[in-house]
């Protein structure tokens, strides 16, 4: 069986401090349909499973000997992404103005869920993007959350009772 296999080792990135999460998601963005991607982290990366399984994508992961980690995505039944990929941003490159502003409505959901929902589409911002989440409570938990993560958040409270936090990158 011949598999087509395109390589990112992430490593490096996370250890100058820089997030891979573009450079991933350009990545997928770029695998043609018989192509797999088999990303090598110093962790599992937990929180991209979901987002790539989104996207169309299993995985299989398994630590290495080293203690890494190799992760291999693999399309669902060779269906092909439909990922846009983000603008490549230089590790380190900041933006001033978002270049979209991904909205999510946690209204209606029982605490921890409305932080539960902001934090899985945190994981899968794009670089340069802003959040916004509408919730029925002022979001006070979720504050060190962002600030642990690198984002930063503003909440205003809408004349209807509910509150929208805009999320950014610091």
């Amino acid at each position: 069986m011949n598999e087509n296999i395109v390589t990112l080792d992430v490593r490096e990135d996370l250890r100058k401090g820089c997030a891979p999460f573009s450079k991933i998601m350009n990545a997928v963005g770029q695998l043609r349909p018989d192509e797999k991607l088999l990303l090598i982290a110093p962790f599992e990366p937990a929180p991209l499973f979901s987002v790539l399984a989104g996207q169309g994508f299993d995985h299989t992961s398994k630590q290495i000997q080293s203690g890494d980690w190799e992760v291999l995505f693999t399309r669902r039944n060779g269906g092909s992404s439909a990922f846009v990929p983000p603008e490549r941003l230089p590790c380190g490159a900041v933006k001033t103005k978002p270049t979209e502003v991904i909205e999510v409505d946690a209204r209606g959901l029982e605490p921890p869920q409305p932080m539960v929902k902001i934090l899985e589409a945190l994981a899968a911002l794009p670089a340069g993007a802003e959040l916004r989440a509408h919730t029925d409570r002022r979001p006070m938990h979720l504050y060190a959350q962002l600030e642990d993560r690198g984002f930063g958040g503003e909440t205003e409270e809408q004349n209807d009772g509910s509150f929208i936090t805009h999320i950014s990158r610091r």
